[in-house]
């Protein structure tokens, strides 16, 4: 049960996080299902209540018209019964005994000869006809109809019945008197009374066969539409399903008895594992029952072809659901756009522009969009032109914080170089200073080409070696295509800087290097060192503090070129510091490739 719970909950979280364009298709196609599935089952449930209270009203008067017919067979016998009790040749035949043969034959020849004038009389041609009387005599019109004993005939209970009820004319079921003949058929029977004594002198039975019983409805019948006629027992006496004929059926029985005793239309039950609908009319005059058997499913499924109406919704609902398909998406669309466009935001998009188009809610939130993205642009502009002043503000004001010190020892050198006559190197120091304090002081330009970066630092280089000797060599690999490259101003000295006056403590003397290259879209820059190495805190990206070391040049540090390259280009350029104690250290800065200037 939990498993099934924790489904579901699944299945409505993946449904909740679906765009309002699934949900609103979901829930269109599953009310669209759930109609035409409802409005189909209630059709169908009413097309089969109406087939059925139709099928009823038809099939009652089809059990009338069989009724009819049978009744007409009824008045046809009653009258073969009213002459053969009339004719004195049947009475003579049936209570004269025997005298000489002369006598016998002109007695029955009399006899046969009005049995035949009553059945021509009658116009009954398919009956059978036999009478038997007190005496012992016995006559079989047609042996066609009936091949058992006269004590198979005699020994059926409708015989005991007719002689019981002498004034009733009663039938049964043929098959039963003579069970190892194979007749089956409907069999008529009255006893011969004489009306003055009233006594009786014979028995007459009319015999017809089943088949001919069953002619009468045939035509009425199909497949599901069975009729079968019953005695008061639940025999079933005459059916168009002849493997049915003979047997007892008490469902039925009770259905045809509880439908006379309530007066109902029909009556629905199981039979042989099927649903069916039992019609069912009285034979007072035979004492039996007529009854119309329906099949609902069989019946029910010629007249509606539950495989074609499925066909047929399930087209219905596909072709609505395609319709359904094209139309929320169009209404949709452009709410969609709109989507796609505010996700942008967040991608730093501040110009994608939504077209105002589409339903009066999403024209109102486009236009809304619109401004929005007005009033941020606006607002980022104004926030840039003030960066970009504050650090020019910034650029200029740690520009112009030169170290004193460095002034004072850089003068101090050239004033020993004078001294001692060295006058060309002083020159060149003092045309160093001079540049060096130009490109720096006056420059307040956020970038700078690499060729402009280097010669800054070559004069910085130079004047420091003239200050502390040559023990510490600089080398310069600058590729020739990095020349135009722009870097931010005053980007590597703080690294040379740093090199010079910390790398060679203990080994005093040392080399630094100086490497530019591009690769792709990326500038590298790299100063490398061989000199002490220093030990580093276990975090990869960890920046020295600018205060943990002395500036001697400017105010501008390690940790301030790293936050201004990641403030003028994002988090993924910067400072990378790899380092060995003993063995040396080396900077990495990386930035995108630029040839126009940053201003």
């Amino acid at each position: 049960m939990k498993g099934i719970i924790g489904r579901m909950g699944a299945w409505l979280r993946k449904i909740a996080d679906q765009s309002l364009f699934s949900k609103l298709f979901l829930v269109m196609v599953l009310s669209m299902i759930t109609v035409t599935v409802a409005t189909s089952w209630v059709t169908v449930q009413m097309s089969e209540k109406l087939f059925v209270h139709t099928f009823s009203i038809t099939n009652s008067k089809i059990i009338e018209q069989i009724k009819s017919g049978l009744e007409s067979i009824h008045y046809s016998n009653v009258n073969i019964v009213i002459n053969a009790a009339q004719s004195g040749a049947i009475k003579r035949f049936l209570t004269e005994g025997d005298t000489d043969s002369v006598t016998n034959y002109k007695v029955t020849f009399d006899m046969s000869e009005q049995m035949r004038r009553i059945q021509l009389g009658i116009g009954a041609k398919n009956i059978g006809m036999i009478i038997s009387g007190v005496n012992g005599k016995s006559y079989i019109s047609d042996r066609t109809y009936w091949s058992g004993s006269l004590a198979d005939l005699e020994g059926n209970p409708v015989t005991r019945a007719s002689r019981e009820q002498q004034g009733r004319l009663l039938y049964s079921y043929l098959g039963e008197a003579a069970p190892s003949s194979g007749d089956q058929g409907v069999v008529a029977t009255k006893a011969l009374i004489d009306p003055v004594s009233q006594e009786g002198y014979g028995q007459l039975y009319i015999i017809q066969k089943e088949s001919d019983v069953r002619s009468i409805y045939a035509s009425f019948t199909s497949d599901g539409n069975d009729v079968m006629i019953l005695d008061r027992q639940g025999l079933i006496v005459s059916s168009n399903r002849v493997e049915l004929i003979g047997t007892t059926s008490k469902e039925l029985l009770g259905s045809a008895q509880k439908i006379q005793q309530q007066g109902l239309a029909q009556d629905e039950m199981k039979m042989f594992d099927k649903d069916v609908i039992v019609l069912a009319g009285d034979l007072p005059l035979y004492d039996f029952y007529i009854m119309n058997v329906i099949d609902k499913k069989l019946t029910l499924g010629q007249m509606l072809n539950r495989k074609a109406i499925f066909f047929i919704v399930a087209g219905i609902v596909i072709i609505a659901v395609l319709i359904v398909y094209v139309i929320t998406r169009r209404l949709t669309l452009s709410l969609r756009r709109l989507v796609k466009k505010m996700s942008t935001v967040t991608k730093e998009n501040f110009h994608n522009y939504m077209a105002v188009t589409g339903t009066y809610e999403t024209r109102e939130l486009s236009r809304s969009f619109n401004f929005m993205l007005d009033e941020l642009n606006d607002y980022i502009s104004q926030l840039v032109d003030t960066q970009k002043e504050q650090r020019k503000a910034e650029l200029a004001a740690l520009q112009q914080q030169i170290n004193p010190h460095f002034l004072y020892n850089t003068l101090a050198s050239v004033n020993i170089l004078v001294k001692r006559g060295s006058q060309e190197t002083a020159t060149q120091t003092i045309h160093a200073l001079i540049s060096l304090l130009q490109n720096t002081i006056s420059n307040v330009k956020e970038t700078i080409p690499v060729v402009q970066e280097l010669v800054n630092l070559k004069h910085y280089v130079f004047i420091n070696q003239i200050r502390y000797g040559q023990g510490i060599k600089v080398d310069y690999f600058i590729s020739p295509d990095c020349m135009p490259a722009q870097v931010p101003n005053l980007m590597l000295q703080p690294f040379i800087e740093n090199a010079f006056f910390h790398a060679f403590n203990k080994k005093g003397t040392g080399y630094i290097y100086v490497i530019i290259t591009k690769e792709r879209d990326t500038l590298l820059c790299e100063v490398v060192d061989n000199g002490d190495g220093m030990e580093l805190s276990s975090q990869e990206d960890e920046i020295p503090n600018p205060t943990s070391a002395r500036q001697l040049f400017t105010g501008i540090g390690i940790r301030n070129v790293h936050d201004r390259l990641v403030l003028l280009y994002g988090e993924e350029y910067g400072v990378a510091i790899t380092s060995t104690l003993g063995q040396g250290t080396k900077i990495s800065i990386t930035l995108p490739w630029r040839t126009e200037q940053y201003t």
